[in-house]
């Protein structure tokens, strides 16, 4: 096994290179539920839980297959789906991601400071509008940092407080103007996410020739996330309503390649543009197919959690999984792990609960769920196990797990190879 350093002292993890996907494509051990999680438990045998683990080879199939969902395309990585420095430095390195989106300034500002033994990410856009002054004012005063960030806009009082922050004789900030994606649907209403008041192209051009005409701003780029497409799942158990998003799918992917285009060519006019990002992990084949996007944006799908089981292009392997130790027995077939809420953001539901993938046939008990601190488990599965074992499980989500664990148990070739620090394990709470 060939291994790279990454991150700062981070740990030894595998290189994801193309030849050595092939052996690992092929025998794709995650289809195999018996095998794949009997390889964690094994692997992990030393090791107490609570943990968490990083399959190396499921994640090097993860980031080829976004890389051939994206046809060509660049992917800038979604931070906020990983919160590991070194997996973004080991896939930044792969030929075809290209970028960061981050989801804080001050995480920004951490990513792309040139550290002793680590060189700072040159590209990190920030994908969210940031009102800390105190951050602004840092990357202003350093030609590195104001060189390599740009930040996310979408109103005039935005472009006020940035440059009050900055202050006079400031570097130039980078930044870019968010289009909204949503999608209005008649009766239903807004399909999406509610983000930019940025909706047409007047009113675009509009915001960028108000940054032009500020010497203190520089306009590098536009971003678009359709939340409606890449992280709403198009294959839900139930047909009926499959069918229904889908169709709404469809009117939303036909009506934002018009409305985006033409908000994009509204902006060229008044601005040169390094980039126009847009999708996520869930709308890489469509984004992909939108001439007036430059590179598309995806984190998610690199770890793959329980949330993308459910669509009907692709299949990512579960990289990422955690364990949890069985401490009771209060009833015959039922047994009680210690922790296990982990809840991800998002509308409450129990589509936002961990998922117990191993041993199989087990579920929460409906009166209580995942818990804080305890979680009973009923079911077949339940009745096979036994104080101080453990169960296995998957996130919803992505980078949420990381807020959990400080550090990552890497799985490669069956065995643990090292361990990785989360953003928490570097002392880094970002939100």
């Amino acid at each position: 096994m060939t291994s790279t350093q990454s991150g700062n002292g981070a740990g030894a993890l595998p290189r994801l290179d193309a030849a050595d996907l092939v052996a690992r494509a092929e025998a794709q051990p995650w289809h195999d539920p018996a095998r794949y999680w009997g390889e964690h438990q094994t692997a992990t045998a030393h090791l107490d839980p609570p943990i968490a683990t990083l399959h190396w080879g499921a994640l090097a199939w993860n980031a080829h297959d976004l890389l051939r969902r994206a046809s060509g395309m660049p992917i800038r990585v979604a931070s906020k789906s990983l919160r590991v420095r070194s997996v973004l430095d080991a896939v930044l390195a792969m030929p075809g991601f290209a970028g960061v989106l981050a989801y804080t300034l001050p995480e920004a500002i951490w990513l792309a400071r040139n550290v002793p033994g680590r060189a700072g990410i040159p590209d990190v856009v920030v994908g969210y509008p940031s009102v800390d002054r105190a951050a602004i004012a840092t990357l202003a005063a350093d030609p590195l940092l104001a060189a390599r960030i740009t930040l996310m806009v979408d109103s005039v009082e935005h472009l006020d407080l940035i440059e009050a922050a900055a202050g006079r004789g400031a570097a130039p900030i980078r930044v870019a103007i968010e289009l909204d994606a949503s999608y209005e649907a008649g009766p239903l209403g807004r399909i999406g996410v509610y983000r930019s008041p940025i909706r047409t192209a007047a009113q675009a051009r509009a915001l960028a020739e108000a940054i032009v005409r500020r010497p203190g701003l520089r306009l590098v780029g536009m971003m678009a996330y359709e939340a409606q497409i890449a992280g709403l799942a198009d294959n839900p158990r139930s047909a009926t309503y499959g069918s229904l998003i889908r169709f709404l799918q469809r009117r939303s992917i036909a009506e934002l390649r018009e409305r985006r285009g033409e908000a994009v060519a509204a902006v060229r006019a008044v601005a040169e543009l390094e980039f126009v990002n847009g999708g996520g992990t869930g709308s890489l084949e469509t984004t992909s197919k939108d001439e007036a996007v430059t590179e598309a944006a995806a984190g998610s799908g690199l770890f793959g959690p329980h949330l993308f089981d459910h669509y009907r292009a692709f299949s990512p392997a579960p990289a990422t999984a955690f364990a949890l130790p069985v401490v009771r027995q209060p009833l015959s077939g039922m047994v009680t792990m210690l922790g296990g809420g982990w809840i991800a953001s998002g509308p409450p539901g129990p589509d936002r609960v961990p998922l117990p993938v191993w041993p199989t046939d087990v579920r929460y008990l409906p009166r209580e769920g995942a818990g804080e601190v305890q979680s009973p488990l009923q079911g077949p599965g339940a009745a096979r196990l036994r104080t101080g074992d453990r169960v296995w499980l998957r996130h919803t989500k992505s980078g949420e797990i990381s807020e959990h664990v400080n550090e990552l148990h890497v799985i490669d070739d069956g065995a643990v190879v090292g361990s990785v620090p989360t953003y928490r394990g570097e002392g880094q709470a970002f939100l």
